[in-house]
């Protein structure tokens, strides 16, 4: 389930960057959601998981919260270094690693104004239930050399490109 959660934490921040709003506010690439919004959801998300996965029992609601609050704290620090640049490359490299690389290969990316970079390492191909075709994958993102990593899985469109799914 919070696997889930973070891939489609994913797919709405990249997803939002190509959207513009009605109201002219500008954020990531004109979507009105500022970089620190997407790090907050994204770092909650994977720090809930975390606490998720470390907590036993009745302990494991108190590590979720935990875990969920630090992560948002995290994310949006880390979040509120990322530009369009670095969120463009990411997206690019995520659609081509889908698509062509192999099971376990890691492509990286970088963008040259920030610094930041990453990897996509994309796992096996499978058919959903609907037909189309999914991949679950790895991806690591560094920033002023601390490095955050995320999960998810994704499924190719008709169009060709590659979303992921909840």
């Amino acid at each position: 389930m919070l696997k889930q959660i973070i891939a489609g934490t994913a797919v709405i921040a990249f997803l939002a960057a190509c959207q513009q709003r009605s109201d002219g506010y500008q954020g990531i690439g004109g979507s009105g959601i500022t970089k620190g919004d997407v790090g907050t959801v994204a770092g909650a998300a994977l720090g809930g998981w975390a606490g998720h996965n470390v907590g036993s029992g009745s302990g494991q609601t108190v590590a979720t919260i935990a875990g969920t609050l630090i992560g948002a704290g995290l994310g949006r620090s880390l979040g509120g270094s990322l530009d369009n640049a670095d969120i463009a490359a990411q997206n690019q490299t995520a659609q081509r690693a889908l698509e062509t690389a192999q099971p376990g290969q890691s492509l990286p990316w970088s963008s040259s104004n920030s610094g930041v970079s990453g990897t996509v390492t994309p796992s096996n191909y499978y058919q959903a239930s609907n037909g189309q075709y999914c991949r679950e994958y790895s991806q690591t993102i560094t920033v002023n050399g601390q490095v955050e990593r995320g999960y998810g899985t994704a499924c190719r469109q008709n169009d060709g490109t590659w979303s992921v799914v909840n």
